[in-house]
């Protein structure tokens, strides 16, 4: 099992759609939380990273152990992560 990729989004996030397309083009594979449908999420997002905008992606290595890739329009970070 590789890293697992999740991108916490919002509808109308820009930013988060360029985050999205970056890693269809890296060919990676990604899961999307939607804050504005889960509000459970958003809490847990926050908690994690102390960040109240979006994007933010979490990579969680084949341990189990997560951690915040990236937030907002940062593909220096993201990709250092998910490399």
């Amino acid at each position: 099992m590789g890293k697992k990729i999740t991108v916490y989004t919002r509808t109308t996030c820009a930013y988060c759609v360029q985050v999205k397309k970056l890693l269809d083009m890296k060919g990676q594979q990604y899961s999307v939380v939607n804050l504005d449908e889960d509000i459970k999420a958003e809490q847990n997002v926050i908690a994690k990273s102390g960040a109240r905008t979006v994007p933010v992606v979490t990579v969680t290595d084949e341990n189990g152990n997560e951690r915040v890739a990236s937030i907002g329009w940062n593909p220096g970070a993201l990709m250092s992560a998910i490399a």
